[in-house]
């Protein structure tokens, strides 16, 4: 593997663009540590180190790198660009317009990219409203003694809610730039970064518990990403046959070659759908609570069992919603009536299996299979943390940087990029990483 980086600095234009990618990241981060006008940076500080990082916005948290608490000029991270990702990519399902839009190739796409940079946009301006109004009323930093916005004027605010709108649009243009010049996918690796910035952090608070945790941590960590990686990588490959076709009078087909369904067909979509579903209850018990009233029993019942990470009704409800998105999500992604009409189309048919019908009957078949065990190892993978909400002291489990939706990024946009810089060794006949 060593011999392969030293391979891919030694190419010019390839170590250009790993070059240009490294730098667009120190840009990234830099401007994740920058605060927005108005905030007070060392109030924000002493906020910080008061509480608990626990609440509705942890995981936006997560994915900024911490950029959130510190209520910086990328505070917002990437979240709102994949949430309407996302919600486009539901959408083409539902709205005919958008699933021609998809059909038509890289034009219908380009279009289909801009609604989600205007979605985006939407999106940053409703969040980051969000967010400066906890701040304001002091809700974002529980039980913090000090103001974060000393001045908390409506032209203050504003003048907060752009930055941080602007610091969304700049983040969406380096994450596309990175992917345009750069090596790899450029949302997955600021998001890698975003949450690879926070081991270190969490790294000495685990160390901090003691020499023996900090072992046990790190040998579960490595048993994890490995089970990680090895899941990631499993498949169901089907076998397909293509007819031979005589066109003119050149021979097609004749060819066989295979249809990869992965074990974890939705990736980490299901575990961002459940988190973000279980932080509305905290979100309006949030907005509908006043500062000076005592909390009613809703908000007790919030707090107790739906934010607390460790309350086995959190743990239950997570995993649940977790299986049904996975569900839900391939359902709405792979469509088995389309790759069997593709199928047929171009003279592919699967061995033992009539082509059309037959075929997506098989297809839904198999998928429903392996898409148990799939949704089954998500929700897994996304509680295991919660087993060490003790020994981390974080209170937190998506801020532990070793398991839940942290490693499941972090792993997958780990094996995209190395492929990408694989795929490019091969191409310039360098030995790639893979012996």
């Amino acid at each position: 593997m060593l011999g392969a980086f030293r391979s891919a600095l030694a190419t010019p234009d390839l170590r250009k663009k790993i070059l240009f990618t490294l730098g667009i990241i120190v840009v990234y981060r830099l401007g994740a540590t920058v605060p927005a006008p108005g905030v007070s940076f060392k109030n924000v500080k002493e906020c910080v180190e008061e509480i608990d990082q626990q609440g509705i916005y942890s995981l936006i948290n997560l994915f900024s790198g911490g950029a959130l608490l510190n209520l910086s000029i990328f505070a917002l991270g990437i979240m709102p660009y994949i949430t309407a990702s996302i919600i486009i990519q539901l959408l083409t399902v539902v709205i005919p317009r958008f699933e021609q839009l998809k059909k038509e190739g890289q034009s219908g796409q380009g279009k289909l990219t801009q609604y989600t940079r205007y979605l985006t946009i939407a999106l940053a301006v409703l969040q980051s409203t969000g967010i400066v109004a906890l701040a304001v009323r002091g809700q974002l930093f529980q039980n913090c003694s000090v103001d974060v916005i000393p001045d908390s004027s409506i032209f203050t605010l504003i003048v907060m809610v752009v930055t941080m709108t602007a610091g969304t649009s700049v983040i969406m243009w380096l994450g596309e730039i990175i992917t345009e010049k750069g090596i790899g996918n450029g949302m997955s690796l600021l998001i890698f970064t975003g949450i690879a910035a926070r081991i270190p952090t969490e790294g000495q608070n685990i160390l901090q518990r003691g020499g023996l945790t900090f072992f046990l941590v790190c040998v579960a960590a490595l048993l994890i990403i490995a089970s990680v990686i090895y899941v990631e990588q499993a498949q169901r490959r089907i076998p397909v046959q293509y007819a031979k076709r005589m066109i003119g009078r050149r021979m097609y087909g004749g060819t066989s070659t295979y249809l990869p369904l992965k074990v974890n067909q939705a990736g980490v979509i299901p575990v961002i759908f459940a988190s973000s579903l279980l932080y509305l209850p905290d979100l309006i018990s949030r907005l509908t609570t006043s500062t000076t009233s005592e909390p009613g029993w809703w908000q007790t019942f919030v707090q107790t069992h739906l934010v607390s990470q460790s309350s086995p009704v959190h743990i239950s409800l997570y995993f649940l919603l977790i299986v049904f998105f996975t569900y839900f999500y391939v359902g709405i992604t792979f469509n088995p009536d389309e790759r069997a009409d593709e199928m047929k189309k171009f003279g592919g048919f699967i061995p033992g299996i009539r082509p059309g019908r037959p075929t997506a009957e098989y297809l839904r078949f198999v998928l429903g299979r392996i898409t148990l065990p799939g949704s089954l190892y998500l929700g897994i993978v996304a509680i295991l943390p919660n087993l060490f909400l003790d020994l981390t002291g974080t209170g937190q489990n998506q801020n532990f940087p070793f398991g839940g939706t942290a490693v499941l990024i972090m792993v997958g946009v780990g094996l995209d990029t190395v492929k990408q810089i694989e795929s490019q060794l091969m191409q310039r006949n360098y030995e790639g990483f893979l012996r």
